[in-house]
């Protein structure tokens, strides 16, 4: 049984920094891809960043230039840096674990945190 635990949301004005994190318990395969996905009240779910077990990145638009999602395998634990974060970015933040062998912010993902609240003030 694999376990995923957000932490490190909270508030923070516009322009600020954020870094979330996630730890994996249980069992993990070598080969697997871990990203962020996030949702805002009323709007649908949507993919900010992905990683692979090879260290490679995938990112949307959204999150280009300002976001930073890393891993440490010896810690087991999933990274996002936040930067610059706008009013927009406002949400309930998600990791998330697959094995299905593709890697990108999107698609079917068995395995997900319970979620850590990002709010961001104007």
């Amino acid at each position: 049984q694999v376990q995923l635990v957000e932490s490190g949301g909270g508030s923070v004005q516009a322009g600020g920094s954020l870094t979330l994190s996630c730890g994996v318990f249980g069992y993990i395969y070598t080969s697997y891809c871990m990203a962020w996905f996030r949702q805002a009240p009323g709007k649908e779910r949507e993919g900010v960043a992905a990683i692979d077990s090879d260290g490679t990145t995938t990112y949307a638009d959204s999150a280009k230039g300002r976001f930073t999602i890393s891993q440490d395998n010896a810690k087991n634990t999933l990274y996002l840096q936040m930067n610059s974060l706008k009013p927009e970015d406002t949400a309930m933040y998600y990791c998330a674990l697959t094995f299905a062998g593709y890697c990108y912010p999107g698609g079917e993902f068995p395995y997900w945190g319970q979620g850590t609240q990002v709010t961001v003030s104007s």
